[in-house]
């Protein structure tokens, strides 16, 4: 009966509200007509359909008409606020709050018509198909963000330093020796870092926790130094060069792809021979095909190679000296576009051969070095326009190609002791890195940062008190890998203006060592095993844990002291045979050494006042 009255009311019942302790009980429920609502929504939508249909019409109207019309003084942002509007506005709009609508009045001042007309000429630049979509902005709102954007970056354009993500760092302990070298897939997702300990060791950012552990370390060349490692264009490959005369490819678990042959000793003509004859310097992958790269070696000469046929090179290129001898290339690259072959020379020359004709040099600068340093490494810029080299005359310099004959700029006193001290570009192109070695004990290596244009110095980072060999600035993650001459490969990082990579790892905790691992013996399965052997199956491995622990066996536990009588070769503790007796007293020292002084000088006074062993044999 409750209910019932309460239905009829069309009210709350008090005293039911305080029984049933909430009170919107005995209400009764909205019924919602939803055909009529259907009906409403489908009216609305023909309407706002044909609405925007006449706006179109009349935009048309207006193209035609355009020249004939004087723009109106009106701001084009409120205007296009304005037709925003107009077209937009459906019933739902229309019936919202009263503030709403009143705004929405003022706007609709001038006809469709002539409110279109008052676009400014910024507008009428845009193609007519240009339709906006969605609610309009507000005046003003699109020009004033754009404003602040614009003079964020060319506050940044102005001052490169702000670009380098150098606030946070993060060290990974490859060895103790040299990392000479270091590899970042093309997705940023993997480091490879070799050093002179033969070892090349792969780490997996987002698989790594912070305790920065390598997922996986080999010695694919035994015992050769790691010269150079470099992930293909596609990063499923991972080039080796290593201080033997045989290049390698890996795949991205460190397994064998392919190894290249070596070349016969005894002939003269490089040209006739295989592959490489004497030590490895430097390679890299072709930027574009993917399955070809590049080795130099000792023995005088550039060599291209196809990852799917390691029984010969694919080309061979002779770098000569001035008198035409032949010259040992340090270091090669390609260029950007992959056209282009350039190799640094021991006599100090830079050489860059078109890759299809080996014969002739395209580009030559003969003492673009010293005369009998190695240059470390050649890199183009991202453009392609611009060759950097780091020699072993402690510079760097950048080079125009195409006006070989002196540099555009040069920076001197960046001392290096290593063949592969290499230098890069930033991802923006603006700034040029190297890093510099140090004598043990003589400071601390260091990364300099150098405009590309002026050559000026912009920035350095102290890395470690040893050498900086390499630098990688990846342009994915915008981190800068820095292999050192004390075993270290250190990556740089901004929060703000990096991605992924060392982001990922610093992030996770350490993951606890489980303890007490030693005790748990293998559990050995053997379904066919007759009842009585078979082993029972372990339950949990806490349980068997402490059980095993109770076991003296598994456990390990030490063997007590010998009670009593000795047994089992094992002497007994008291003494009870004579021998066991004199055993244990034979080494004790029955003097009294409470005071060390005068035990030491326990014979002093006597030998002074009766001498017998050193005075008498002083005194002829």
């Amino acid at each position: 009966p409750l209910v019932a009255d309460a239905e009829m009311l069309g009210a709350p019942d008090p005293e039911l509200a305080a029984t049933m302790g909430f009170s919107g009980f005995g209400k009764k429920a909205r019924t919602f007509d939803l055909e009529a609502m259907f009906e409403q929504t489908r009216r609305t939508a023909v309407e706002r359909s044909r609405k925007v249909l006449e706006a179109r019409e009349r935009e048309r109207e207006d193209q035609t008409e355009k020249e004939f019309r004087i723009p109106c003084a009106e701001s084009s942002a409120s205007a296009f606020a304005a037709t925003g509007a107009g077209s937009t506005l459906t019933e739902r709009e229309a019936a919202g709050s009263e503030s709403e609508d009143s705004s929405n009045e003022e706007l609709s001042g001038p006809s469709m018509q002539s409110r279109s007309s008052a676009k400014g000429p910024a507008e009428d630049t845009d193609d007519d198909d240009d339709e906006f979509i969605g609610p309009p902005l507000p005046p003003g709102f699109k020009d004033s963000d754009d404003d602040n954007d614009n003079d964020e970056t060319e506050e940044e354009d102005n001052n490169p330093v702000k670009k380098i993500p150098d606030s946070h760092e993060i060290t990974l302990q490859h060895g103790t020796k040299t990392v000479s070298a270091l590899g970042l897939d093309p997705s940023g997702a993997r480091l490879i870092t070799g050093g002179y300990d033969y070892d090349v060791k792969f780490w997996d950012f987002a698989g790594m926790d912070a305790s920065l552990q390598a997922f996986r370390s080999l010695q694919p060349c035994e015992c050769h130094q790691i010269k150079s490692l470099q992930y293909s264009s596609t990063g499923d490959v991972i080039l080796v060069v290593s201080g033997n005369s045989q290049a390698k490819v890996l795949d991205r678990d460190g397994f064998p792809v392919m190894e290249c042959i070596k070349g016969d000793q005894y002939i003269v003509d490089m040209t006739n021979t295989k592959g490489h004859t004497a030590m490895l310097n430097s390679g890299c992958w072709h930027p574009k095909i993917k399955e070809e790269f590049l080795t130099c070696s000792n023995d005088g000469t550039v060599r291209t190679w196809d990852v799917n046929n390691e029984k010969k090179h694919k080309s061979v290129f002779k770098p000569r000296s001035v008198q035409g001898k032949r010259v040992i290339p340090t270091t090669c690259t390609y260029s950007r576009d992959g056209k282009f072959i350039a190799a640094g020379c021991q006599d100090g020359s830079i050489q860059i051969w078109d890759r299809n004709m080996s014969v002739h040099t395209k580009f030559h600068c003969r003492q673009a070095h010293a005369s009998g340093t190695d240059t470390s490494c050649l890199t183009f810029s991202y453009d392609g326009t611009v060759l950097a080299s780091r020699g072993g005359d402690d510079t760097l310099k950048i080079w125009d190609i195409r006006q070989f004959k002196k540099p555009l700029n040069s920076a001197d006193g960046l001392p290096s002791f290593f063949p592969m001290t290499d230098c890069c570009f930033s991802p923006d192109d603006k700034i040029v890195v190297t890093g510099t070695s140090v004598k043990k004990g003589g400071g601390s290596g260091k990364l300099f940062f150098f405009d590309r244009e002026t050559f000026q110095k912009l920035y350095e980072i102290e890395v470690t008190d040893a050498s900086v060999v390499r630098c990688l600035w990846h342009p994915k993650l915008n981190q800068i890998m820095v292999g050192t001459g004390n075993g270290l490969a250190k990556v740089y990082y901004d929060p703000v203006k990096s991605q992924r990579g060392a982001k990922l790892c610093v992030v996770k905790t350490k993951r606890k060592e489980r303890q007490a691992e030693t005790l748990t013996q293998d559990y050995i399965i053997t379904p066919h095993a007759l009842p009585m052997f078979r082993e029972p199956r372990q339950r949990s491995t806490r349980k068997q844990l402490e059980k095993d622990r109770l076991d003296p066996l598994k456990s390990h536990k030490p063997e007590p002291p010998v009670a009593g009588a000795g047994r089992g070769g094992r002497v007994g503790t008291h003494g009870v045979t004579l021998s066991s007796y004199i055993v244990k007293n034979i080494a004790l020292d029955k003097t009294d050494d409470s005071n060390p002084r005068e035990a030491i000088l326990r014979h002093a006074k006597e030998a002074e006042e009766n001498p017998y062993w050193v005075a008498p044999a002083y005194a002829k």
